[in-house]
């Protein structure tokens, strides 16, 4: 019942900069935990950094100082800025959402959704 949409990967070389935006869409009651996550390529799915409802963030390590996560509970946005990025940075970007939506006859659905991705490359 809900999307997610990842928009403003792309290409860049090392020490630059990156913005993804994650626009979630649909029957939305409420958007709690939200998340960035990656996966390069023949590794796992890690998590990058994740915000409350009510703006508290965390970050790994790997990414600390440099990434910043933010998001607007008014236009149901998260927000990714990465800066300085390093090569080890290049992999494909996933948003998630922990949500509560409602199905076309009421009924509440609760559900952790997912973006399709969006590729991120940072070249040396």
């Amino acid at each position: 019942q809900v999307q997610l949409m990842e928009l403003g990967g792309g290409l860049v070389q090392a020490g630059g900069s990156l913005r993804l935006s994650c626009v979630a869409s649909g029957r939305i009651v409420r958007i709690d935990d939200m998340r960035w996550y990656r996966q390069a390529p023949g590794k796992g799915r890690e998590l990058v950094a994740d915000i409350t409802s009510g703006g508290k963030t965390s970050y790994a390590d790997s990414v600390k100082g440099r990434f910043t996560i933010s998001r607007d509970n008014a236009k149901n946005t998260m927000y990714l800025q990465m800066n300085s990025l390093k090569p080890e940075d290049t992999a494909v970007y996933y948003c998630n959402a922990d949500a509560l939506s409602k199905d076309y006859t009421e009924n509440y659905v609760a559900e952790k959704a997912w973006g399709q991705g969006a590729q991120v490359t940072v070249s040396s």
